[in-house]
């Protein structure tokens, strides 16, 4: 009552509209648990919205300004960066079939944070490293506590010892070196090689990628439990997902820029590979001497994701799977992937997978063909690093704001209806690139930068609308007991189309002959990418007619199928992991 007087009240508009986020995330909190909310929080805006904000400028310009690489191939390079989320249903499988010590999901978090200390100091690499900022390490050290929350864990509340094996034949440290190995080497190699070769500097970069892409499984499978529970909330925590994902990238974005034209482009990756490193909670005992004193203050900022992705791993909420034996794990594995098989033949399930596969492998993406007439075209913008970085920063506005769009008036829209404009608009917004290159802006009167800047957040912001329902519809599509595995199949779907559009895009700007000096052809590129967008429009017979707070798959495969493993009640509040009691 006092709300809705609040709303009518237009002396109060502009509280009520600062109060409603506030007032949804505590609706989120008491349906789904507090903990899950800031798990999705944490995940994809610190994991991934910032560090992909952080990574994204300066890794375009580490790869032109050192690497020397043309657009065409480094559209290809940063394709082969996807290629750890294409294998996402790899570590999914491993969340929905192997609980450890009684979990699926939260040690994962865990793992994914902690690593062994012993394979970080007595690395022949780390030997080398000059101990630059002993503050930071001892920081570091006290705020995550690596080592000593990993034996509290261990010791107090499972009783076992630090290399006690968990059942599977892997040990705990075993685990947790594999987990934490592809991120410790990558910042390692990239910290210290100062002319690091070009397929090492991928290999390097593909490891951050793969370390992001294990925490990012966990919470998915999160999301798409609590999807099929609470159907009527799917939209909302897709939501949830969309705005921590644009802030964090907003705030990265904004440093990004600032930070290459600092120190350049290859420390600024290696700010965002502690990152990742971090976010993992991989605590060094040296920091590389390539660190400049400049980005000491942003190494010391870097220490705080840490111990809030291991918050995320001993507070989440989550049922404990009773009577598991790891002696069946083979059959388990052989069973989800004949569930899979099993909803892939649903026709509700891979009509839904074809089409989202299509609709981004068709839309051909010829960014880094943009990014290099920014900075390089002769009678071109000339931008530097710093607008760089504001104008994809803007284009993290504009996705924030198409996720407030589809959140307040769109979200109950049927799919296909939804997808038909959007796809629409989304083609129609890549024309915006052909006003800009063909210098038309000038003529009307309008400067690059405004132009750019506008370019950028209204496509952004047609894409995360046009993105958004796929990702409802895709937590709509997982059968009960595989949710993790059967998600990360449909996201590793999604990323095969993307990686089928970069690389098809860098195959059509080598065949234009764009490259670092030559966009004679640039805007014949941009005509191509702009009408291919439209062809999804034709293919959305494959998209369900349905109600989006309705359930897809059928009652049957919505349930667990007896004899699986039970779960406690879902109204048993979970203690952290390392409760003493």
């Amino acid at each position: 009552m006092e709300e809705s007087q609040l709303e009518r009240d237009p002396r109060n508009g502009f509280l009520a509209l600062v109060l409603r986020p506030i007032h949804w995330l505590k609706m989120l909190g008491e349906e789904l648990h507090w903990s899950f909310v800031l798990g999705v929080m944490i995940v994809y805006g610190v994991s991934q919205g910032f560090a992909v904000g952080m990574s994204k400028v300066s890794t375009k310009y580490y790869m032109k300004d050192e690497q020397k690489v043309q657009p065409s191939e480094l559209q290809v390079y940063l394709g082969l960066l996807q290629l750890p989320w294409v294998m996402k249903p790899l570590w999914g499988l491993l969340t929905d079939t192997l609980p450890v010590l009684g979990y699926r999901r939260r040690p994962y978090f865990i793992f994914a944070a902690l690593n062994i200390e012993g394979f970080i100091s007595e690395s022949p690499v780390s030997h080398t490293a000059v101990n630059s900022f002993p503050g930071l390490v001892h920081t570091a050290r006290h705020t995550m506590g690596a080592g000593h929350a990993r034996s509290l864990y261990l010791n107090r509340k499972v009783g076992v010892a630090p290399s006690a094996k968990l059942g599977s034949g892997i040990s705990l440290e075993i685990r947790n070196w594999l987990l934490g190995f592809l991120s410790v080497t990558s910042m390692l190699a990239l910290s210290l090689q100062r002319n690091l070769s070009l397929a090492f500097a991928l290999l390097s970069l593909m490891g951050i990628s793969a370390g992001i892409a294990i925490a990012d499984v966990a919470i998915d499978a999160c999301v798409t439990q609590n999807s099929i529970r609470h159907p009527s909330l799917a939209a909302d925590m897709q939501s949830l997902c969309g705005f921590s994902s644009s802030i964090g990238a907003l705030v990265g974005y904004s440093l990004s820029g600032f930070l290459v034209r600092l120190v350049g482009p290859k420390i600024t990756v290696h700010v965002k590979c502690l990152l990742s490193c971090v976010v993992k909670g991989h605590v060094l005992d040296s920091i590389p001497s390539a660190a400049s004193v400049t980005s000491q203050g942003v190494f010391g900022l870097l220490s705080v994701p840490a111990g809030l992705v291991i918050l995320v791993g001993m507070t989440l909420k989550e049922s404990r799977v009773h009577k598991f034996t790891h002696r069946g794990v083979n059959e388990k594995f052989l069973d989800a992937g004949k569930a899979m098989w099993t909803a892939l033949k649903f026709r509700d399930v891979w009509r839904p997978c074809l089409y989202m596969y299509l609709s981004l492998a068709v839309s051909l993406n010829i960014h880094e063909g943009m990014f290099y007439w920014y900075t390089d075209a002769k009678g071109g913008p000339s931008f530097s690093q710093e607008v760089v970085g504001s104008i994809f920063s803007m284009g993290a506005v504009g996705s924030l704001a198409g996720v407030l769009i589809y959140q307040n008036w769109l979200k109950d829209h049927p799919f296909r209806d939804l997808l038909f404009w959007s796809q629409l608009l989304y083609g129609a917004s890549g024309l915006l690139d052909l006003v800009l290159v063909l210098r038309l802006n000038l003529k009307i009167g309008l400067p690059d930068y405004f132009f750019v800047v506008i370019d950028e957040a209204v496509s952004m912001m047609i894409g995360r609308i046009k993105w958004q329902p796929l990702l409802v519809l895709s937590s709509k599509l997982c059968p009960a007991g595989i949710e993790g595995t059967f998600f990360a199949l449909l996201m590793s779907i999604d990323h095969v189309g993307m990686l089928s559009s970069t690389w098809v895009g860098g195959l059509l700007l080598k065949f234009l002959k764009v490259t670092r000096t030559e966009f004679d052809n640039l805007w014949m590129a941009i005509l191509i990418r702009s009408l291919m967008r439209i062809i999804p429009v034709f293919l959305l017979f494959l998209i369900p007619r349905s109600d989006p707070n309705l359930s897809i798959l059928p009652e049957e495969m919505l349930k667990m199928k007896k004899g699986d493993d039970r779960l406690e009640s879902e109204n048993t509040e979970m203690v952290s992991l390392v409760d003493s009691t």
